[in-house]
């Protein structure tokens, strides 16, 4: 199993093609806020369809960021901020947490900070770690009919 990082969906059916998934290597895809009717779902429903469902599973978690599927009480909060729409959420997070947030480079710090809190997957939001699970179970589980 490896794991890679996609800078967007837009770049999905492009990784896959060069992935090339079969029914022994199969491909699962996981994509922060996944929204029926947004463009970003029919990336994802049109590139399923093209490259089979039996070799590509793509599946979505509920949050605005994947900061989100940390629990907020390991970063001292008791609910992630609610970021009003226009503004930028991470910046709007490390502002919350009290933290620089005008640069990139702060930004990418702030994510440091908050992912040095997590000490093992309990320390995730089950909706999240449980669509990774689905994820792994999909790339991990003997194909039926396959050589």
């Amino acid at each position: 199993m490896v794991v890679e990082v996609l800078h967007g969906v837009d770049d999905l059916t492009a990784a896959l093609r060069e992935f090339g998934p079969t029914p022994r290597a199969r491909a699962g895809i996981l994509v922060d806020h996944l929204v029926a009717g947004t463009k970003e779902s029919r990336i994802v429903a049109d590139t399923v369809a093209h490259f089979g469902a039996d070799r590509v599973l793509v599946v979505g978690h509920p949050y605005v960021d994947v900061w989100q599927a940390i629990r907020p009480d390991r970063v001292g909060l008791t609910a992630w901020p609610v970021i009003p729409r226009g503004q930028d959420w991470k910046a709007g997070i490390a502002a919350a947490l009290g933290l620089p947030h005008t640069t990139a480079e702060d930004i990418g710090l702030v994510w440091k900070h908050v992912l040095s809190r997590v000490r093992s997957y309990a320390d995730l939001e089950p909706a999240f770690s449980g669509r990774v699970e689905e994820l792994i179970d999909f790339v991990t589980s003997p194909s039926e009919g396959a050589p």
